[in-house]
């Protein structure tokens, strides 16, 4: 008879392929006498193990909930409830189906339950069984904390046995996985009551315990400010981290101390400068990325090395000149991916290659020239940005935004490898998240100096940033409008006419009224650089200059930053300096109270930008100028521009005096 296929277990598995034996095992557990049924769980325990066919029939005709109920029945033997564990935790070591199986018959309260009793081999024989379960990603973790009884009953159970503490340590740092969860294990005393299991003669016990606060400590300032001054037999935990690191210990260990101290560091617990960081947490993690480190090892040695110097200017220059980091990344994209199982790894590598030079080269531009000048790097990230795996897509784009911030390097290679064809691609069809990098990077690539500019703006590129304003996401609203407004720096009349008309009044009064401060901020950049040169001012003036006045008149009244009023103001100012939309400004009485109050405000930027509108209103070798000047002078503007000259700030007393000038001349 042939086997049946293990994936089978969820569903019924025709009769005659459930071997005769497997139901005289379920049998037995119904018979009356006690001793049969003991013999009977011993006998299955051994006829299950290492044999997941077995596993499968056994569960799919009914064993677990007859176990679960022998399991809990108070006239068992004791010795017949730890056989039903062992039995359970042998079935859970099975496929993730099985797993399944088992949590819908609602396994995790009863031996939970079971860990009131006070006999140690039945509390042992539960928690392997929990253990099993919940490092399976098939179970719900949530299922450990609705009763709240259960987290302080198993700190207490850490005392029992080396087992008690390999296995809770295990449930713990699997099953704490948001910052509820870690705040529920810290508020229960997690940290003293697992620190001293740094220190135990057991490797499992200690190495449970080490990753346990590698996940209470990750973007957790609490937890990771509590550890800094923890003391473990006399020593402070970090220095029994440092001590892990060293060669001599087994990677897992290494890998997993040097983990704990980047998040203590990410938390702000300790500092980037501080020796355990520099000397010890960097050079074990750069070691991480060695060829001869197995492939898991390197990718999350280098995902963590990324993650630790991402904030850290002098954390990324010391690791780009540790060990040949730079070239010794490149080795990450020679992992051959033939194979469905390697195209995972190849992937993974490639994703944390791509993270680890985003980090390397966020702020140095040497860094930079010596990321683009490995060996076929820029080609690398061209196919990165069309992988089959979104992941190294949002790697690939996050690399790629890291290395335009280079004035040199959008000149030179992005140019030459025209990387804003495969961006522009990205763009059109793709998750938030990948959207905000890739459109971040576009905004560097539409700086005037890019010779990308030009042929961006050829391919459409407006209609789609104007779509990115519309976004429910700020930051994809905010990366929208500021590729726009550095698109429009320095423009031709032809490209602003298109922003304004495509962007439309009403999409461009929306954005000047968003609730975000950086999206309005850009909005009002956007608006500078539209209205600079005078034809384009009185162009754009002519057309939407009622709507431009108000929406500025609303910023001035209300409540907004220093920066928002500074830069509405010059907006003001080039409306000024135009030609006929100065007369926009001349003929509304309210606007100049507003500018004359503002030469008198308690901020100097906001005087200085008051006076510049005012220059430009009075201005001599103009049309009207003497009538402007006439106007502004009953208004009472001469008196302020005079006290104004006597300003403890030297800009502001100078702008004074030029405007006061034009009365003169």
């Amino acid at each position: 008879m042939e086997e049946a296929e293990t994936h089978a277990c969820s569903v019924l598995v025709a009769t005659q392929e459930v071997t005769a034996t497997s139901r005289h095992y379920v049998d037995r557990l119904f018979d009356p006498d006690p001793q049969k049924v003991l013999q009977g769980v011993i006998d299955m325990k051994n006829a299950v193990i290492g044999n997941n066919k077995q596993k499968a029939n056994l569960i799919v005709l009914g064993a677990v909930p007859r176990l679960l109920y022998l399991l809990q029945q108070p006239s068992s033997s004791l010795e017949l409830r730890t056989e039903c564990a062992v039995v359970l935790g042998s079935l859970a070591m099975g496929t993730e189906n099985n797993i399944k199986s088992l949590v819908d018959c609602h396994i995790i309260p009863a031996l939970l339950q079971g860990l009131l009793c006070q006999d140690l081999c039945f509390i042992e024989a539960c928690l392997r069984c929990l253990r099993t379960v919940f490092i399976s990603p098939v179970t719900p973790v949530q299922l450990l904390y609705p009763d709240p009884t259960v987290i302080p009953h198993l700190m207490s159970l850490l005392s029992r046995s080396q087992r008690t503490q390999e296995y809770i340590t295990q449930i713990f740092s699997h099953c704490c996985k948001t910052p509820e969860h870690q705040t529920i294990l810290y508020n229960h005393g997690a940290i003293q009551n697992i620190a001293p299991l740094l220190i135990s003669p057991s490797y499992k016990v200690q190495m449970q315990a080490l990753k346990c606060f590698s996940v209470l400590a990750y973007e957790n300032a609490q937890v990771s400010l509590t550890l800094v001054n923890v003391l473990v037999d006399g020593e402070l935990l970090t220095q029994v981290f440092v001590r892990m690191m060293q060669r001599d210990r087994p990677i897992e260990m290494q890998l997993t101390a040097a983990k704990c101290l980047t998040y203590m560091c990410r938390a702000g617990a300790i500092r980037t400068d501080d020796t355990c960081i520099v000397l010890k947490t960097l050079p074990c993690l750069v070691r991480m990325c060695s060829k001869e480190r197995l492939l898991e090892e390197r990718v999350e040695g280098a995902e963590t090395l990324a993650y630790l110097m991402e904030p850290d200017v002098e954390l990324q220059r010391i690791a780009s000149v540790t060990d040949h980091l730079v070239a010794m990344l490149a080795d990450y994209f020679k992992y051959p991916s033939s194979l469905d199982h390697d195209l995972k790894h190849a992937h993974e590598l490639r994703q944390a290659a791509f993270k680890l030079y985003a980090s390397l080269g966020a702020n140095d531009e040497d860094v930079r020239k010596k990321i683009t000048e490995t060996e076929n790097m820029m080609d690398r990230i061209v196919s990165g940005l069309s992988e089959s795996s979104i992941k190294v897509r949002l790697a690939a784009v996050r690399c790629l935004h890291s290395l335009s911030r280079s004035v040199q390097q959008l000149r030179t290679s992005f140019h030459d490898h025209a990387v804003w064809k495969p961006l522009m691609k990205l763009l059109q069809n793709a998750p938030d998240e990948v959207l905000v990098m890739a459109s971040s990077t576009l905004c560097n690539l539409l700086l005037e100096f890019s010779p990308s500019k030009e042929p961006i703006l050829e391919s459409g590129v407006i209609e789609l940033l104007c779509s990115l304003t519309q976004s429910d996401s700020p930051a994809l609203r905010v990366n929208g409008i500021w590729a726009l407004m550095n698109m429009a720096f320095q423009a031709d009349q032809k490209v602003k006419v298109e922003i304004v008309r495509a962007l439309g009044t009403e999409q461009l009064f929306r954005l000047l009224s968003d609730p975000d401060a950086n999206v309005l901020m850009k909005t009002l950049g956007l608006l500078r650089n539209l209205l600079s040169t005078r034809p384009h001012i009185d162009q754009i003036m002519s057309s939407h200059g009622k709507q431009i006045m108000q929406a500025v008149t609303l910023i001035l009244e209300g409540e907004h930053s220093i920066e928002v009023k500074e830069q509405t103001l010059c907006i003001l100012a080039n409306i000024a300096d135009g030609n006929t939309a100065k007369e926009l400004i001349m003929t509304n009485d309210d606007m100049l109270q507003k500018i004359k109050s503002y030469m008198g405000h308690s901020n100097v930027k906001l005087q200085l930008a008051a006076t510049f509108c005012v220059s430009n209103l009075i201005w001599n070798e103009e049309d009207g100028s003497q009538e402007r000047q006439d106007k502004l002078r009953e208004m009472g503007f001469v008196d302020i521009l005079h006290k104004l000259t006597q300003a403890s700030d030297p800009s502001l007393c100078d702008r004074a005096k030029s405007a006061m000038q034009q009365y003169l001349a």
